[in-house]
């Protein structure tokens, strides 16, 4: 059997599991955002942590808007 695996965008963590494990055990706590790129294209981004997520909602910052920044912030008790 093949294995799968899944990689945090962020910091390269990466999680390997087999067929026969459920993704959503191994991966608990893990986001996966998806993220529409054009007509009928849509890039999937995986993070390990909250942490991560908002490292990479930052460096998009031009694409996301302030109030869903300030929201992640929020919740992960930053003041970034």
């Amino acid at each position: 059997m093949v294995n799968q695996y899944c990689i945090c965008y962020s910091c390269g963590m990466e999680r390997v599991f087999s067929p026969n494990e459920l993704a959503c055990d191994i991966l608990d706590g893990w986001f996966i955002v998806s993220r529409f790129t054009g007509k009928s294209s849509v890039a999937k981004y995986n993070f390990c942590s909250y942490y991560c997520l908002q490292e990479w909602i930052i460096s998009q910052s031009s694409c996301v808007p302030e109030i869903f920044i300030k929201s992640i912030n929020e919740e992960t008790g930053s003041n970034n």
